[in-house]
C-alpha cells in the first residue's frame, strides 16, 4: 500500500513486527488508540487477523471507536455469517463493514495479491481504485453483498485443499515407484506446458530441489476452518464435495500418520503461505 502512495499507519502487539516496519518507515503503534489518534477522517482500516475471537474482539473494538461513514477492510479468512452479522451490526453505527477475502500467500503480500471483495455496492465501488491499485492484475474483484467475499475465499481455499491433495498422492506414488525418479526434475517439467501447470507444482518443485525426499519435514499437516466451512456448506444445500471432504479428513489423519503425500502437502502451504512445518 505505501508503494502504491498510500499514508500507511498501523497497530500490532508484537514488538519485532513494529521495529520491522519501522524499518520500511511504516509508522505502528502498540495501541488502536495511538493508531487511529493518527488517521484522519475518513478512516480506512485493513484488517487482517485469524478467524475467530481474535477478529471478533478487534472489530467490537474499532465499532466502539470508530465514527459513521469510516470503514473496515476485513481481509483476513473469517466465516462468510460471521461478515454479515458484523456488516449488519457495523451498519447501525454508520460504519462500513466490507469483507474482503485475500490471496496470494506472502508472496503476493509484495507482489499483488487476489482480492475478493463483497459489502455495499456503492462503498466497494469508491473503494474500486484503491483494490485495483494494490491487487495483481486483474486480481480484485466485487463478488456482491455482505459475506460473499468471504464466502468466495472460503470455497477458493477448499478447492486449494484438493488440489495440494492431488499433487501430495501423485508424487507419493512417484517417490513409492520401481524408478529412481529425481522428483524436482518431474516436478521442473511438469510446470513446462504440461496441463497441471501451476504456482503449486513449481513450489513442489522448490521444496525438493531443497529436499529431495523431504526427510527434513514429518507429514503432519493442520488445516484451518475453511475447508470444514466448505463441507458444512455444502451439506446444507445437498451438494456433494468428496475431494473437499476428503481432503480434510486425510488432514485430520495426519495428525497419526508420517506419509508422503502429506510431507509435500506441508512443503506445499510452507511454501505459499509460511505455515509451519513439523521437522524431524
Amino acid at each position: 500500500m505505501q508503494e502504491h502512495h498510500y499514508f500507511v499507519c498501523g497497530y500490532t502487539v508484537s514488538e519485532a513486527s513494529r521495529l520491522r516496519a519501522a524499518a520500511e518507515e511504516i509508522e505502528v503503534y502498540e495501541s488502536i488508540d495511538l493508531m487511529l489518534d493518527r488517521l484522519e477522517k475518513q478512516k480506512i482500516i485493513w484488517l487482517t487477523l485469524p478467524a475467530g475471537e481474535v477478529t471478533e474482539n478487534i472489530v467490537q473494538e474499532l465499532m466502539n471507536q470508530l465514527s459513521s461513514d469510516d470503514i473496515i477492510i476485513e481481509a483476513g479468512n473469517s466465516y462468510y455469517k460471521d461478515s454479515v452479522r458484523r456488516a449488519k451490526a457495523a451498519k447501525e453505527k454508520g460504519i462500513h463493514y466490507i469483507d474482503c477475502g485475500t490471496s496470494g500467500g506472502q508472496s503476493g503480500a509484495r507482489t499483488g495479491p487476489c482480492l475478493l471483495v463483497g459489502g455495499d455496492q456503492v462503498v466497494c465501488q469508491e473503494l474500486e481504485p484503491f483494490f485495483k491499485s494494490i491487487a495483481y492484475e486483474n486480481g480484485n474483484l466485487y463478488c456482491g453483498n455482505s459475506g460473499s467475499g468471504h464466502y468466495v475465499k472460503t470455497v477458493h481455499n477448499a478447492i486449494e485443499y484438493g488440489m495440494m491433495e492431488a499433487i501430495g498422492e501423485g508424487f507419493h506414488l512417484l517417490e513409492a515407484s520401481d524408478y529412481p525418479f529425481d522428483l524436482a526434475a518431474i516436478a521442473n517439467v511438469f510446470n513446462n506446458g504440461s496441463v497441471i501447470r501451476s504456482w503449486l507444482i513449481q513450489l513442489a518443485h522448490d521444496a525438493l530441489v531443497e529436499d529431495s525426499n523431504l526427510e527434513q519435514i514429518r507429514g503432519i499437516v493442520g488445516s484451518t476452518p475453511d475447508a470444514k466451512w466448505a463441507v458444512q456448506e455444502a451439506m446444507d444445500k445437498g451438494i456433494s464435495v468428496p475431494i473437499i471432504a476428503n481432503s480434510l479428513f486425510i488432514r485430520n489423519d495426519s495428525q497419526m500418520e508420517d506419509i508422503f503425500s502429506i510431507k509435500v502437502v506441508a512443503a506445499l502451504r510452507n511454501g505459499f503461505g509460511g505455515h509451519g512445518v513439523v521437522k524431524k
